[in-house]
């Protein structure tokens, strides 16, 4: 035991409940094409609801240059996919309910909806995140799983992705203590299948699971780091155990550094390739781990600071009607390459209200993509 005080409580006291018909609109709203979670969050601080959202998008889609109108989520599909979720124990939560991990709630880009199934007790306790390798070494299995349990003898939830190695590792020493898995699919489409008595048993002990994907979702490659940015998002922070280079774990790892969470690392051997990623880590600025100690010491500070309520609406507000020329020239200045909004804004002399629009109107027509950071693209 290593003696955490105040380990327990890790939230913003719940303040938010949604009627059924915000649920609904809000289950529209994301479910709609060419919506993101932080183009949800714009439409609805610019429009005051998802439902005066849904009943703009067409517009706004037609001024980006949309030749047609994008598929918008109707009140029926979002009924029943409300009504399929319940009959296999999912809630779906907003940002501020009970059951939303209040540190993921404060992400740029946090789910507007949350699938939630299992204690929600321990969903809004505080999580250490242990990733790695999937084809770890037995000492890295070892090691995971003696971090794991001291963290949770701690008081601490651990979070991770169900996938092997590591994850598995980590999930399973918990199990006892409460541990979170985080989906990249649906519920009903755990990956990999061989993991599904593993949920199960972690569902049945206090532990849950979380996604932000529809029932019948199958994972695809491109779900696992938006499933990745969840896992760093709702944690204090992320240990990386063992990670080669190129490894997902290091995106979760960068991904933590952009949100402000602690970044940790365990070292390896210098000639074990699954620990170079790790190694860097260390190089690069991450806390050191060799203990559970380590990670307690350095997240207590941390928790001593009160969380700040997510979801303030945008201080900038949005251009109701661009002129074309300014649409002409913001869109001459994008291309495949990355820029930053900042850069739009100061090279087109538009004004920040005119180039957010705009660049609302270009994502919600399917032309445009944002990156982290502030920086968009097109496609």
């Amino acid at each position: 035991m290593l003696g955490l005080q105040g380990a327990a409580v890790d939230a913003i006291n719940p303040s938010v409940e949604l009627t059924e018909a915000e649920r609904i609109d809000r289950l529209r709203l994301i479910r709609s094409d060419n919506v993101g979670p932080r183009t949800f969050r714009s439409l609805v601080d610019h429009f005051g609801s998802a439902r005066a959202a849904l009943e703009r998008l067409p517009d706004l889609a037609r001024r980006g240059g949309a030749q047609r109108s994008g598929r918008i989520c109707s009140a029926d599909e979002a009924k029943a996919e409300l009504a399929a979720s319940r009959k296999f124990g999912i809630a779906w939560r907003a940002p501020g309910e009970d059951g939303y991990p209040a540190r993921l709630a404060m992400i740029d880009d946090a789910p507007p909806l949350l699938a939630v199934r299992g204690d929600t007790k321990t969903l809004m306790r505080p999580m250490i995140a242990i990733v790695g390798s999937r084809n770890a070494s037995g000492a890295g299995l070892k090691f995971a799983g003696l971090l794991a349990r001291e963290l949770g003898e701690a008081g601490f939830a651990v979070i991770s992705g169900l996938a092997r190695g590591v994850d598995q590792a980590a999930h399973r020493a918990s199990v006892e203590t409460g541990t979170v898995a985080v989906l990249a699919g649906g519920h009903d489409c755990i990956y990999p299948p061989e993991h599904g008595d593993l949920l199960t048993a972690m569902l049945d002990h206090e532990g849950a699971a979380i996604s932000e994907m529809p029932l019948g979702h199958e994972p695809r490659a491109r779900d696992f780091p938006r499933r990745n940015r969840l896992i760093s998002g709702a944690s204090l922070g992320v240990v990386v155990v063992e990670a080669a280079h190129r490894s997902g774990s290091l995106i979760t790892a960068r991904m933590a550094a952009e949100q402000g969470r602690e970044v940790f690392a365990v070292p390896g051997s210098p000639l074990d390739p699954r620990a170079a990623g790790a190694n860097d880590l260390i190089k690069q600025g991450a806390t050191l781990v060799t203990e559970a100690a380590d990670i307690v010491n350095a997240v207590q500070p941390i928790m001593e600071r009160p969380l700040m309520p997510a979801g303030e609406p945008d201080s900038e507000p949005f251009e109701s009607d661009p002129q074309g020329h300014d649409r002409d020239q913001i869109t001459g200045l994008l291309g495949p390459a990355p820029v930053s909004i900042d850069d739009l804004v100061r090279m087109s002399g538009a004004s920040p209200a005119i180039v957010r629009t705009v660049l609302l109107e270009l994502e919600l027509a399917g032309k445009l993509e944002r990156h982290g950071g502030g920086l968009v693209s097109l496609l």
